[in-house]
């Protein structure tokens, strides 16, 4: 499974984007894969590989992040593992 987190975009050059990760550390990902214009501001979510795959509107962001805080809070790993079941 996996569960991608909305990062925030800091800047645009072209295909390229630089986004700032939840540690702090910035990032240049690639937007070819994404069919829309990104700005300074939008959050991306982000696949393995580092090419951008959706773009979050800021409010659609910060709720995820709301609820993936939350998933942690009740359970780190254990959290994830139950997604699956059911």
């Amino acid at each position: 499974m996996c569960i991608a987190l909305p990062h925030r975009v800091l800047r645009v050059a072209g295909d390229v984007a630089l986004i700032e990760r939840d540690d702090g550390e910035t990032v240049e990902v690639s937007l070819l894969l994404l069919g829309e214009c990104v700005a300074p501001g939008d959050y991306l979510l982000i696949q393995a590989g580092g090419f951008a795959m959706e773009r979050l509107d800021a409010d659609t962001a910060q709720q995820r992040l709301r609820d993936a805080r939350a998933l942690f809070a009740a359970g780190g790993d254990a959290a994830f593992e139950r997604l699956g079941q059911g």
